[in-house]
């Protein structure tokens, strides 16, 4: 009795099978010509990603997390080697906060949550037109010691890991945008 329902079910996943080949053969047509390109390779048009990343300076922005973010973005952009010609402006406004998480019911916080929001702007330096905004945000939590040094190094470290976060979301959202007119 085993061997005929074992049977029943190869025939009924064959068939399934079949039909998901069909369906998969019937759709190549139609995914061949959305013409996908990967992000940072060479497009149709000459130009690639890479380079026009180089093209975009990025603004000062205040504050200590605010020149951490502005130099992983300017790393991220160059890759460490020289700008182009700047075609693009990216100004950045930043907000940052800490909340308390794990509060004790005597009122002690044993970690921290730091908050970094980033609205960003990408304007054309020849006209002065905002071609793209957007948002970014990061939370990068961290313990509270008894140690004074200890408490400074674990803020300063997620300070850090949040203004990482945010550049590489900025980066990419950048990227992909101008990777349009690349």
């Amino acid at each position: 009795m085993s061997s005929r329902n074992d049977q029943k079910t190869q025939g009924t996943l064959s068939r399934r099978s079949f039909a998901l080949a069909l369906g998969l053969s019937a759709l190549t047509p139609l995914i061949a010509g959305c013409q996908f390109q990967p992000l940072y390779g060479t497009n149709t048009g000459g130009g690639s990603v890479k380079d026009a990343m180089k093209s975009v300076v990025i603004a000062p922005i205040p504050g200590r997390v605010g020149q951490r973010l502005r130099n992983e973005l300017i790393f991220g952009t160059t890759g460490g080697g020289d700008a182009y010609t700047p075609k693009y402006r990216l100004q950045i406004a930043i907000r940052e906060n800490v909340t308390s998480i794990l509060v004790e019911t005597t009122g002690d916080a044993e970690g921290q949550l730091f908050n970094l929001d980033a609205s960003f702007k990408l304007l054309r330096i020849s006209d002065e037109a905002v071609v793209f905004e957007g948002e970014s945000t990061s939370r990068a939590a961290y313990d509270k010691f008894e140690q004074i040094f200890a408490n400074t190094r674990a803020r300063l470290d997620a300070e850090n890991r949040a203004a990482r976060t945010v550049a590489d979301g900025i980066r990419t959202r950048i990227a992909a945008f101008l990777s349009r007119s690349a």
